[in-house]
């Protein structure tokens, strides 16, 4: 139990005093309000954050029949539900290290702390297919590069159901949480990972389609980051001064993987706008998204090559 927490309050005493459902659900969003916390990995209030860390901790459903809620706990799981809160409370451990699960477009994903938390709007642009951007038809084969827990290029296995898959990471602890997800939604068979930073290990191949939420970052957002998110892999989130250093990478090689028709699709979250700034000339492909989010564009693998020249010359003048 966390040292903090038990300086702050008799666990025992606290459980005795605490009994049904509802009880933790009140207590537990009281202390998420007294603390003031961050909601940014999953859900977005006080009572939202106690509804999912309380019935997780003790196996229910979040469309719980409410008769449920004046249920009494067992000691064992009031010890529990309490420790999670104080974790959550005194650690800023964010919600899904401690569920040890995380929901991506619909779907459910394992994580801990080897990785960052799911929360890329490409989820949406997944649920709906990749419509009208990418032809299923022709896709087939798919990069995730910088997969982290391989929730974007697991996703994309669903959209493109014949497609074989690559999840690529620099981040050897990260490629163990991705065979993991690969293996709890049975598709070992088309999906697969490579160890690897960025295209160095992946010579010769050709994709469809590359999809990438690399590390976007930039120094000044990194620096005032909540807490929260402070607790995820640092090599997850920043990426230079100005938070490109991976993108503009990705940029001069992708081409190179890209079959004829290829296409590149990247989030780069707020360093969308240094990223316009540098290359005002390039026709990048904005998308947008009903459930918010912004900053992820697409380019085709001509585009890419037509401003090669401009992606390199970014590359060396921000070396």
């Amino acid at each position: 139990m966390n040292e903090a927490f038990e300086a702050e309050v008799n666990v025992d005493a606290l459980a005795g005093d605490l009994e049904t459902v509802r009880d933790y659900l009140r207590w537990a969003m009281s202390r998420f309000l007294e603390a003031d916390l961050y909601y940014g990995h999953g859900t977005d209030s006080a009572w939202d954050e106690a509804t999912h860390l309380v019935l997780q901790a003790l196996y229910l459903p979040l469309d719980i029949d409410e008769r449920i809620l004046d249920a009494r706990l067992t000691h064992v799981e009031r010890q529990k539900v309490i420790k999670w809160v104080y974790r959550r409370v005194v650690d800023r451990v964010p919600l899904p290290y401690l569920t040890k699960n995380a929901w991506f477009a619909g779907m459910k994903f394992y994580v801990d702390q080897r990785v960052i938390v799911p929360r890329s709007p490409v989820g949406e642009l997944i649920r709906n297919g990749f419509e009208p951007w990418v032809d299923e038809t022709k896709v087939h084969r798919v990069l995730d590069l910088c997969t982290g827990s391989g929730c974007i290029g697991i996703g994309a296995a669903y959209v493109f159901d014949e497609a074989e898959v690559t999840l690529s990471d620099l981040s050897e602890d990260a490629l163990e949480v991705a065979n993991r997800n690969i293996q709890l939604h049975n598709l070992n068979a088309r999906v697969s990972t490579v160890h690897s930073d960025l295209f160095e290990n992946l010579k010769g191949q050709k994709y469809d389609l590359i999809i990438s939420n690399p590390p976007y970052v930039d120094a000044n957002d990194l620096a005032a980051m909540p807490v929260e998110y402070l607790k995820e892999p640092v090599l997850a989130l920043g990426s230079g001064e100005d938070g490109l250093d991976i993108t503009r990478e990705i940029l001069i090689q992708a081409e190179n993987y890209l079959t004829k028709e290829g296409t590149l699709i990247v989030e780069v979250g707020n360093s969308q706008y240094a990223l316009q700034d540098e290359f005002a000339n390039v026709p990048f492909t904005w998308l947008s998204f009903e459930d918010g989010g912004d900053g992820v564009f697409l380019l085709t693998r001509d585009e890419l090559i037509r401003y090669r020249d401009e992606f390199v010359k970014g590359a060396k003048n921000a070396g």
